[in-house]
């Protein structure tokens, strides 16, 4: 395999760099698959629940299929604890830094704050403030996270529920996930365009 010339990063080249960007866009093109592996892992990954952590992210999005939602807010309803297993306490924050270059402002503000928005349905079952979103009150997504938790989340724990398989949703995935889709205010360091706050 081809490799860069320098060991430091500040003796690179042009050349070193452009064989850079090109690996690069061969390891994103491959990204959607990559999610789709990761939300397999997913299967057997919390117990305690009625259902694995993967089924209740499949009943998110079947249900927000069946709503009639954005593709873009199916996918974000799929992905949205897939930071579950490397990140249980940032879970929310992962999810939606996954989504941030492809998806809308809203969704991704709304995938990044689900987590606090999902704890009014428990936390005040052990002590912690279930009204902790309301520190969000106002905000113009507020709303909209709310709905998010009231319809494709809190009630995705029914063992009872027929989701759709990941299979069904694996063209969404790969529709979303592709570089063609990375919006204007990506966060891109590698060549520091305009990130989104």
């Amino acid at each position: 395999m081809e490799t860069v010339r320098f060991a430091h990063m500040a003796d690179g080249t042009r050349d070193d760099y452009a064989l850079l960007d090109r690996l690069e866009e061969h390891f994103t093109d491959e990204l959607p698959g990559r999610i789709l592996e990761h939300l397999e892992k997913l299967e057997g990954s919390i117990s305690g629940y009625k259902v694995s952590r993967l089924e209740h992210c499949l009943q998110s999005a079947t249900r927000a299929h069946r709503a009639g939602e954005s593709e873009e807010l199916i996918i974000a309803a799929l992905v949205h604890d897939i930071g579950d297993m490397i990140a249980p306490f940032s879970h929310s924050e992962l999810a939606a830094a996954v989504l941030r270059p492809f998806v809308s402002e809203k969704t991704y503000w709304v995938i990044k704050h689900h987590g606090v928005f999902q704890m009014y349905y428990y936390a005040h079952h052990f002590g912690g403030d279930r009204h902790a979103r309301d520190s969000y009150r106002g905000h113009q997504w507020f709303d909209d996270a709310v709905r998010f938790c009231e319809c494709y989340d809190q009630n995705c724990f029914d063992p009872d529920y027929e989701s759709e398989p990941l299979t069904f949703f694996a063209p969404m995935v790969h529709r979303l996930f592709r570089r063609e889709n990375i919006r204007d205010f990506e966060t891109d360091i590698r060549y520091g365009k305009k990130a989104l706050a």
